[in-house]
């Protein structure tokens, strides 16, 4: 005797759930999603550059050239350290966006 498995739909109704949660949207949007995604994908991709600009933003500000002006501030060598650290994981992803681009670059 055999089995024949079949989830009903359970793996596609799952991905839909996860990104449903992914876009900060409640239960109810979930089967317009499954009707029309276009404007959610299109809402996930304005957040995905919203990030990107972000993370751009952060990366140029960790890395710009302090002024002869500007005053001198007295800092713990731990919080030194947490600072070179955010700007170190800034750095590194930052660095990774820019890889995953080079190597899918867009199809026009």
């Amino acid at each position: 005797m055999s089995v024949i498995e079949h989830d009903f739909g359970l793996k596609q109704r799952e991905s839909e759930r996860r990104f449903r949660k992914l876009l900060s949207l409640d239960a109810l949007h979930e089967a317009n999603v499954r009707a029309n995604p276009v404007p959610y994908l299109e809402r996930a991709s304005e957040r995905i550059y919203q990030l990107e600009k972000a993370l751009f933003d952060a990366l140029q500000a960790a890395t710009l050239q302090a002024d002869d002006s500007a005053d001198t501030i007295t800092v713990s060598k731990a919080d030194y350290q947490r600072l070179l650290n955010c700007r170190a994981i800034v750095a590194a992803a930052f660095d990774g966006l820019v890889s995953d681009d080079n190597e899918n670059p867009a199809q026009d």
